[in-house]
């Protein structure tokens, strides 16, 4: 009995030592190729492996991406549009290439509706396609408001609604640098 096992252990060595090969090109016996080879799916292409037949999945629910901090305050809220105030600190110093780049991200995303000068009179309200003019940025009503209202109102949007949020296609930072110009605007 003895030797029968040591035989069955010289031969599990010996398999052992042939399954592992140097040669990166052939890497020797395969005992699962299903998972040594996999095949690829493409994003939007049917899978056999789930049961909708979908590649690209749905994030679990309640996950948020690496790195990313979820908004603290509720949109259409005056209490947590005043908090904001409060408690949001632009991290952002002011210079010439925050408030050039501040520029550059008013034109692309405000001006359209804000004008050129920030005063409400954007392409948008003198075309009389959008019927309520904008607020004016240079006047108290924004000069006298935190900044963190303002990147309050930029994200989330405003209280009565007319301005949509842009939180989804600003980055935070950018919306501070901004609020930079906004600001200079106003001088």
């Amino acid at each position: 009995m003895k030797s029968l096992i040591r035989k069955g252990l010289v031969l599990v060595a010996l398999l052992a030592i042939v399954a592992c090969n140097r040669d990166k090109n052939h890497p020797g016996h395969i005992f699962y190729p299903d998972m040594a080879y996999s095949q690829a799916y493409d994003t939007y292409t049917e899978n056999p492996v789930f049961a909708e037949g979908l590649t690209m999945r749905t994030p679990a629910e309640g996950t948020i991406p690496r790195g990313y901090t979820p908004y603290p305050f509720k949109a259409k809220s005056f209490d947590d549009q005043q908090a904001a105030g409060r408690q949001l600190i632009n991290p952002v110093e002011s210079d010439k290439e925050v408030l050039a780049e501040g520029k550059r991200l008013y034109g692309i995303y405000c001006m359209i509706c804000h004008g050129e000068a920030g005063k409400g009179d954007g392409h948008l309200y003198t075309s009389k396609l959008f019927p309520a003019k904008p607020t004016s940025l240079v006047e108290d009503y924004v000069k006298n408001k935190p900044d963190g209202e303002i990147y309050h109102v930029i994200t989330v949007g405003s209280l009565s609604g007319l301005m949509g949020a842009h939180g989804g296609q600003i980055a935070p930072h950018d919306r501070w640098k901004i609020i930079h110009y906004v600001r200079e605007l106003s001088k």
